[in-house]
């Protein structure tokens, strides 16, 4: 058998990141900072875009997703998009439950289907080629049944996508709000992990802390991995 075998060095073309937040805390907002974006719109939501004159996409089924997939790996018109943008990851999965229900008296079946078919989705989304990927996934209180801490993370419907969605990816932020010296609010976004957040930064190019603008933070890591070569 001939195997292929490739050096780890190589200069990052592209970002995947999965970046959680709160409710109201700007995570479609961080859309509008994307290097020309295409939303799939799940959530039904995007007043805070209004102004922006941003492509979207209404996703009501997972087919839908799939057909923007599609879009993405086969049309010439797709080439214009640096960026593709899942909001959320989390409404996704909720729609496509409620539609396995529907077909499966057993929950548990639904469920696990669910699994299989959105870490099929995930992937394919996450392996796309030149094209930088944002997923939003919608932040909650989990509380840790090992350790009784409560950690915000995504929250995804059944304990496997929701315990499994972060090792899809090697970029996992926190958008936040903190209090600057004179008490004003700012939004950044968490690198790293504390009692709290449960982050990650395998660029090893990022502050504990950056600027909410996805633009600059692809950018960033992209001239961060050229430097390494």
């Amino acid at each position: 058998m001939a195997i292929k075998i490739q050096s780890t060095n190589k200069s990052v073309k592209s970002v995947k990141a999965l970046i959680f937040g709160e409710s109201g805390v700007g995570k479609t907002k961080l859309a509008a900072t994307a290097p020309t974006p295409l939303i799939l719109n799940a959530e039904g939501g995007l007043l805070s875009l209004a102004g922006d004159n941003l492509d979207s996409v209404d996703i009501k089924t997972v087919d839908d997703v799939m057909e923007v997939y599609q879009f993405l790996t086969e049309s010439d018109d797709a080439k214009k998009y640096e960026t593709v943008i899942v909001d959320s990851v989390s409404e996704v999965a909720e729609v496509y439950l409620n539609t396995l229900k529907k077909v499966n008296k057993d929950p548990r079946a639904a469920y696990g289907q669910l699994a299989t078919d959105m870490t099929d989705m995930i992937r394919a989304f996450r392996d796309l080629k030149n094209i930088h990927v944002y997923f939003i996934g919608k932040g909650g209180a989990v509380v840790d049944e090992a350790s009784g801490i409560t950690e915000v993370k995504t929250i995804m419907p059944g304990q496997t996508l929701t315990k499994g969605l972060p090792f899809f990816f090697d970029l996992v932020l926190g958008l936040q709000i903190g209090k600057d010296d004179d008490g004003k609010d700012f939004r950044y976004l968490q690198t790293n992990s504390n009692m709290k957040f449960k982050c990650k930064d395998r660029s090893g190019v990022l502050d504990k802390m950056e600027e909410p603008h996805l633009g600059k933070l692809f950018k960033k890591i992209i001239d961060g991995t050229k430097k390494k070569d």
